[in-house]
């Protein structure tokens, strides 16, 4: 892709959503040259000559093992990294080790003085996409989290897959959280043109049956990591897929329209939190949030997610406030002991 050379992208977790993301990148040649860092640095070394290997077959590509030193110039910093749940590790300690993590790392890449764009892939995205947000103090459209788009994808591809239509005649969005309280916009769908239910009266019986049974579709969109984990293991592909779109997106400042993630001021009436919602997206990241108009009914679905995203903050802000006062108590404690 000539467009986009001289163009860098670090990642931030070798992992497999990491690794398979930086495969897809080097043989869609999205981008000159790609940094993998990892805390476990043997993987990234592994990671790397792995994919180098088979450079000779894909367009010219530079991939190396990173490190904070490769954020200064990157054009996106890609944070893949989290901690994965453990067998009696409930899941908010879960978030909060990730949210530890995406600070962290949020702030160093801040620090580092890049001028490019954050996008969060880490779990629950809506969530940490917020913690990097303030983390940063860049400007929201900076940092922008993958939010719904695999959602969408999976939404999009039930839909062509029901009606017998290519998938790039479809047009609809999953918004709100990537989570059970996310929701199909259906108001926002359309296949050539129509919406779904004056479109399924020319189909015959595939198309009634995606009208009367909406409450299913969703279910498997939001049931499809889950089987997809019992089958294989893990979920990799389709997500590594939907990053490198957001990546090119923004490399060829293509002004996609994407439900991405990002920090809500006002936008469907909703703040404090960052949530799912069609975004205007290129080379400065989310240019613009579209304030698409939703159905009542999806205004309120939308309302629900912003509670749920709240409602977790405040839980991670107790908890985060509770150890600092644990450590201080302990620290006060070690230092009276030394003083006897």
């Amino acid at each position: 892709m000539n467009s986009n050379t001289k163009k860098k992208v670090t990642i931030v977790g070798a992992g497999a959503v990491g690794a398979t993301y930086a495969y897809a990148l080097a043989q869609a040649g999205s981008c000159s040259e790609i940094a993998i860092c990892d805390i476990y640095t043997s993987l990234a070394i592994g990671q790397v000559m792995d994919l180098m290997q088979g450079a000779v077959y894909t367009p010219n590509l530079s991939i190396h093992v990173g490190t904070d030193e490769d954020f200064k110039d990157s054009d996106i910093v890609v944070i893949a990294v989290g901690t994965h749940p453990l067998e009696k590790c409930d899941r908010d300690t879960v978030i909060y080790e990730n949210a530890m993590k995406i600070g962290t790392i949020a702030k160093r890449v801040a620090e580092s003085g890049c001028n490019g764009i954050m996008l969060i892939v880490t779990n629950p995205v809506d969530y940490m996409t917020s913690i990097a947000y303030a983390s940063s103090g860049w400007t929201r459209g900076r940092v922008i989290g993958c939010g719904t788009m695999l959602d969408t994808a999976r939404f999009r591809h039930i839909l062509s897959r029901e009606f017998k239509v290519d998938i790039h005649n479809i047009n609809g969005y999953v918004l709100g959280e990537h989570g059970v309280n996310e929701f199909i916009a259906w108001s926002l769908t359309q296949i050539a043109g129509q919406p779904v239910e004056t479109f399924s009266k020319v189909t015959g019986d595939s198309g009634l049956r995606v009208v009367k049974n909406k409450a299913d579709i969703l279910r498997e969109i939001t049931q499809s990591t889950n089987h997809i984990v019992n089958y294989k293991g893990i979920s990799s592909y389709a997500i590594a897929t939907t990053l490198r779109n957001i990546t090119e997106a923004i490399l060829r400042d293509d002004n996609k329209i994407m439900p991405l993630s990002i920090h809500l001021s006002g936008e469907f009436g909703i703040t404090k939190c960052s949530l799912s919602v069609p975004c205007l997206v290129g080379k400065n990241g989310v240019k613009r949030i579209i304030t698409a108009k939703l159905s009542k009914d999806e205004q309120e679905s939308l309302k629900i997610c912003a509670k749920s995203q709240i409602a977790l903050s405040q839980r991670m802000y107790e908890r985060n406030k509770k150890e600092f006062e644990e450590a201080e108590k302990s620290k006060a404690n070690k230092s009276k002991a030394k003083t006897k």
